[in-house]
């Protein structure tokens, strides 16, 4: 293993979504992922990116001699992660009470959309709708059409993911300092209004207003949106910074329009947008890129996945690497001397059960009698 986690033995409870993602970039980072599958569960395969680089137990956890497996796993650990609803690991006998009396340096990371308390946080829930009661989705919107989904990006990956993973590293250094544990409540309502703290700042501030579309980062702006060209394609623009603007009319011989000149009066900004709109209708995607690409436009041409795998600038930087055939982000960010790297494909449900139990320190007399009880 290389990478600044190398020597971090982590406990994954198989998941979906944002706390496998999570477990990836721990993986990624040189961490001994391993993680409890449920035995029996057939899953696993090349195209789960977000499982890549850990080994997989399958463990019958209603069996005691599962859990009491786990526990002595949980000993070797310096983090835990689960991403079930609350309560679920306490009636499995794996709650972090539980773990502490086996491991008192045990960090244990709980991923949830809700949190572990509050009003919803037993109730069901997706991405959409821990971004929807904190404001974020709402703000993605066009004047007069429903709000479109970031993807799950900000909920489930970056308020949620994203986060775990900072929590549970800042615990783990704490940890080594005073020598003992403690729980990382992470919810996605949490982490997505923390990423909208710029936005609540200018909202306080009166440089946000609520009215969805006219605002200088949700598309109001008329130099930070994308625009379709001749071919049906799209092209970004983010000219901010007046020297950016100044640049950008220059690429459209507008420098000596005086309705442009005005660029921070938003009773202008309608008007100019359609102006933009019908200008960048006349060339086609790539015919901008030839015009304004590599300039301080902030431009880019908005591609789509198999597009971007091929974009030079990816290409040169290597942001895409293949695993078995299957194209997929590299390991994210880069580290000038403990260099971050995928630790294997995603594996088959249960593949390293033994294997892994041996090398985390179970007997063959544990890993025989869990045989015996039908626990694995």
């Amino acid at each position: 293993m290389s990478g600044p986690l190398s020597g971090v033995k982590i406990i994954e409870f198989a998941g979906i979504g944002p706390a496998p993602f999570c477990g990836m970039l721990l993986s990624d980072m040189g961490a001994d992922v391993v993680r409890i599958d449920r035995k029996g569960k057939k899953g696993g395969n090349k195209f789960e990116i977000g499982g890549r680089g850990r080994r997989s137990i399958a463990l019958d956890l209603k069996k005691p001699e599962a859990v009491e497996a786990c526990l002595k796993l949980i000993e070797k650990a310096d983090i835990l992660f689960e991403g079930f609803r609350p309560e679920v690991m306490e009636r499995l006998g794996l709650g972090p009470d539980v773990c502490a009396k086996r491991n008192p340096r045990l960090v244990y990371g709980r991923m949830t959309g809700w949190g572990q308390d509050g009003p919803l946080a037993q109730a069901a829930g997706h991405d959409i709708n821990y971004i929807s009661i904190v404001g974020a989705l709402r703000s993605c919107a066009r004047p007069g059409e429903k709000p479109v989904a970031p993807l799950n990006l900000v909920g489930d990956f970056g308020g949620g993911a994203l986060y775990l993973a900072v929590g549970l590293l800042a615990a783990l250094h704490e940890a080594k300092i005073s020598g003992k544990g403690q729980v990382v409540d992470c919810a996605m309502t949490d982490g997505a209004a923390s990423l909208m703290s710029m936005f609540f700042g200018m909202r306080a501030a009166g440089a946000w207003s609520d009215e969805v579309g006219t605002n200088l980062l949700d598309g109001g702006a008329h130099f930070y949106d994308s625009y379709e060209c001749a071919d049906n394609n799209y092209i970004s623009l983010g000219s901010i910074e007046p020297q950016f603007y100044a640049e950008l009319l220059e690429k459209l011989d507008l420098s000596d329009d005086p309705e442009f000149l005005k660029q921070m009066d938003r009773a202008r900004w309608p008007a100019l947008k359609q102006r933009l709109i019908a200008r960048f209708k006349t060339k086609t995607r790539d015919e901008w890129c030839a015009i304004m690409e590599n300039t301080d436009i902030c431009f880019a041409p908005v591609l789509g996945l198999n597009e971007s795998l091929r974009h030079p600038h990816n290409v040169f930087r290597k942001t895409f690497v293949e695993v078995e055939g299957v194209p997929q982000p590299a390991p994210a960010p880069r580290f000038s001397r403990t260099m971050a790297k995928i630790q294997s494909p995603p594996p088959v449900n249960g593949a390293h059960t033994e294997s892994a139990m041996r090398e985390w320190g179970l007997s063959a007399a544990d890993i025989d009698g869990l045989r015996q009880a039908g626990a694995i």
